[in-house]
């Protein structure tokens, strides 16, 4: 449960939006949007800057600084998930959170939508302890210095949503749809809307790193937010920017192309993004290995995930698995 901070400033919202796994064959899609409280004076502020003494966006300054940048610079083979692993842990800990495992990281980021684990084989019954990368230690130094620093600007982390879609659900809102950029759109308007009940008064600002290529959101928007009136201030090929009202409140939401290397909420929700299908990842590679002796786990995306089903077919074909809870039809 995420803790309501008052307060005697005016203050904010700001808040940041990004997925993980849109492309991938194999695995699940997260969206997730991070929450900022912050003095209503400085919501156009750019964060990097503000908590600058303990966080950065470069790798480089690991070893002094929470590095805060695109979840793929922080997640390749070379770095490994222990630097990705430690922002999200560290981040999470500064509100006063630490979960112990893919679970119970679930049931703080997505309330009862850890039910949908227990409808595939490789998930049932079964946990992942984090921290999974052993390079971690003792983050609470670490997490007092990031948590000072935000005490100090008046910057306080609101709560971190999220929105994990397993493949079966995936593939079934695709048949209805016809078009998973709609349903990737979907989650995000779900994830908007739940920042939007967790802060019944606030002004908010959204960034949303922009989905699926497209440049006009009105009618999501209009159909997901009815009570609101709706008026765009841009849209262009780089920024779709648009203004919801309904009195007293006001929102104001921007979709940008490359958001998580502009805007620190959107860097912080891919990484949480990422961190969630990975750790997914290690459970369904985890599982697979028991079964197949000697299988090369896979990220999921198409071409490892074509060899990945070709060394496992055979396994397949013996348990009688369903396929449209195992891959994406699109």
């Amino acid at each position: 449960m995420w803790r309501v901070i008052r307060s005697e400033l005016i203050l904010a919202i700001l808040a940041g939006i990004d997925e993980a796994g849109f492309g991938p064959t194999l695995g699940p899609l997260v969206v997730t949007g991070v929450a900022f409280r912050v003095p209503d004076d400085r919501l156009d502020a750019c964060l990097w800057n503000t908590l600058r003494e303990s966080c950065c966006d470069s790798i480089r300054h690991v070893k002094r600084r929470l590095v805060i940048a695109d979840s793929k610079k922080l997640h390749r083979p070379r770095v490994g998930l222990g630097v990705l692993e430690r922002t999200a842990l560290v981040m999470l800990a500064v509100a006063g959170h630490r979960p112990n495992s893919l679970r119970s990281l679930v049931d703080l980021l997505a309330p009862g939508r850890g039910e949908h684990l227990d409808q595939y084989p490789w998930y049932a019954g079964r946990d992942v302890a984090i921290p999974v990368s052993g390079s971690i230690g003792d983050f609470g130094p670490q997490a007092n210095a990031v948590r000072r620093d935000c005490k100090a600007h008046q910057v306080a982390l609101h709560g971190v949503y999220a929105e994990p879609l397993s493949v079966g659900a995936f593939n079934r809102m695709v048949t209805s749809t016809k078009n998973k950029a709609v349903v990737l759109l979907g989650l995000a308007m779900r994830v908007v809307d739940r920042i939007l009940r967790s802060a019944p008064d606030e002004k908010v600002r959204f960034l949303v790193d922009r989905l699926g290529g497209r440049t006009h959101y009105r009618p999501a928007l209009t159909t997901s937010f009815p009570t609101f009136e709706l008026q765009i201030l841009e849209e262009s090929s780089t920024r779709s920017a648009y203004r919801l009202k309904s009195v007293p409140r006001q929102c104001d939401i921007e979709f940008v192309t490359r958001g998580d290397g502009k805007h620190f909420p959107v860097a912080l929700a891919s990484i949480y993004s990422k961190y969630l299908r990975e750790l997914h990842m290690h459970a369904f590679n985890t599982y697979w290995s028991t079964r197949v002796p000697g299988l090369k786990p896979t990220a999921g995306y198409y071409t490892d995930a074509q060899r990945w089903l070709q060394d496992v077919s055979g396994e397949l074909q013996s348990s009688n698995i369903d396929r449209t809870i195992l891959v994406r039809d699109r």
